[in-house]
């Protein structure tokens, strides 16, 4: 069995959260048969939750479906590199990889500031693999941002 990608349903999810006015970021979480089991965008806004990120709400779908708060074999492919509070999540539930888009120098916590699957007090690390569909990702972010610039209330 080859690989597959699934960083395209992430795309997907981050152009979704963007018309919604949420800073464009998607996840996608697959079994490890590379079933899609959860999809989520950003949503702290909407949703008033400043966790309401995109891989948070994926993994707390996926635990819910599997009756686990540990998905073990699971794969998580997201848009933008996780903040620290996701990456200790994703430790916490013991993703076995992790697949991102653009990298976070402001607010990242994987290759960025206080890489949380560095320290020796994660619960797990998962195999990481950065970059995927990056190109994509970041024009997604940097035409967002771009855009709240432009408005004339922002100014």
């Amino acid at each position: 069995m080859g690989f597959t990608s699934h960083m395209e349903i992430a795309l997907q999810e981050a152009r979704a959260a963007a018309g919604r006015g949420e800073v464009p970021v998607g996840a996608a979480l697959v079994d490890p048969s590379g079933r899609l089991v959860a999809r989520a965008g950003n949503r702290t806004r909407e949703l008033s939750d400043p966790t309401a990120h995109a891989e948070i709400l994926a993994i707390r779908a996926a635990c819910a479906a599997a009756g686990s708060e540990r998905l073990p074999g699971h794969a998580l492919y997201v848009t933008l590199e996780p903040c620290p509070a996701c990456a200790a999540v994703i430790s916490f539930a013991r993703i076995a990889r992790l697949y991102y888009g653009a990298a976070d120098p402001k607010s990242g916590g994987v290759a960025q500031g206080p890489r949380i699957f560095a320290h020796p007090q994660a619960h797990h690390v998962p195999e990481v693999y950065p970059g995927i569909a990056e190109a994509e990702a970041e024009a997604l972010l940097k035409a967002f941002f771009a855009s709240l610039r432009d408005r004339p209330e922002t100014r």
